[in-house]
């Protein structure tokens, strides 16, 4: 899967069709991503860095893949990375890497509240929307996260063409349950030419 891969990811529909789509795309995923100048991984590892007060700190990379996503939080100055993915073969790449303190797979319901409390941040990098995680996945990151703990997440253009997903980060800013530390649109897959929002929230 090369040339105009995000396609076939907007494309594809179901949490098991998903599940295969990665499954099969994990051993050129690297390589697929690189080529096409990825850059939201280093975008919101940076944010998040700037933010928090210790990045020796535990940190979730919800939706971890191959690591991608962890290399760059590492490279950013966490030390104390733990990821969680449904695809068994993105995690078998994620492994090799080195950068993780744990990889668990986890179902696509999984609320993974034995989780809760145990990290001052998370990170969802290129996961919640369009060719990935649904919007309720935000909220099962975000009921982890205490009280002063950060999130670090993005959408892309094609999510952002649904409304809801913006509104759902409205409506925790305006109830007064979440404070934006950080929100900026840049690169996401360059030669693909798209774009991502990329948000730092703090939870009330």
């Amino acid at each position: 899967m090369t040339q105009g891969f995000l396609d076939r990811v907007y494309r594809t529909e179901g949490a098991e069709e998903m599940r295969r789509l990665y499954d099969d795309w994990a051993a050129q995923y690297d390589a697929d991503l690189r080529a096409a100048g990825y850059a939201t991984p280093r975008r919101v590892s940076e944010a998040l860095a700037h933010a928090i007060d210790d990045p020796t700190r535990p940190i979730l990379d919800f939706g971890c893949g191959t690591g991608l996503s962890g290399e760059a939080l590492a490279e950013a100055g966490f030390t104390t990375i733990d990821g969680v993915d449904v695809s068994d073969g993105m995690l078998e790449v994620a492994r090799a890497k080195g950068v993780y303190r744990a990889l668990d797979a986890i179902g696509d319901d999984d609320p993974m509240t034995e989780r809760a409390g145990r990290y001052a941040a998370a990170a969802a990098i290129g996961v919640i929307g369009s060719g990935a995680a649904p919007l309720a996945a935000f909220d099962r990151v975000w009921t982890l996260l205490p009280a002063g703990g950060l999130f670090g997440f993005s959408f892309n253009d094609n999510t952002l063409q649904d409304p809801a997903f913006e509104a759902h980060v409205t409506a925790l800013v305006e109830s007064g349950a979440a404070r934006i530390r950080f929100r900026e649109h840049g690169e996401h897959v360059p030669a693909e030419g798209v774009g991502a929002l990329v948000y730092v929230l703090e939870k009330a």
